[in-house]
């Protein structure tokens, strides 16, 4: 006789399975409103980022003059 074949299943990660939570708890629009804020937060953070590498440049080219 042959053994059935093995099936293997995914382990979800983690963020699969605060998504998979985060949809049971939250309607679609919050959902989206969450994510969007998120992303704004990324963005602002590179944005600081930029603007703080860009006032470096700014003083040592300053310093070098």
């Amino acid at each position: 006789m042959q053994a059935p074949p093995v099936r293997a299943t995914a382990i979800p990660s983690f963020t699969d399975a605060l998504r998979a939570v985060e949809s049971l708890l939250m309607s679609g629009g919050q959902r989206t409103a969450r994510r969007n804020a998120w992303t704004s937060v990324l963005e602002d953070r590179r944005r600081a980022k930029d603007r703080v590498e860009a006032q470096r440049f700014y003083e040592r080219s300053a310093d070098g003059s």
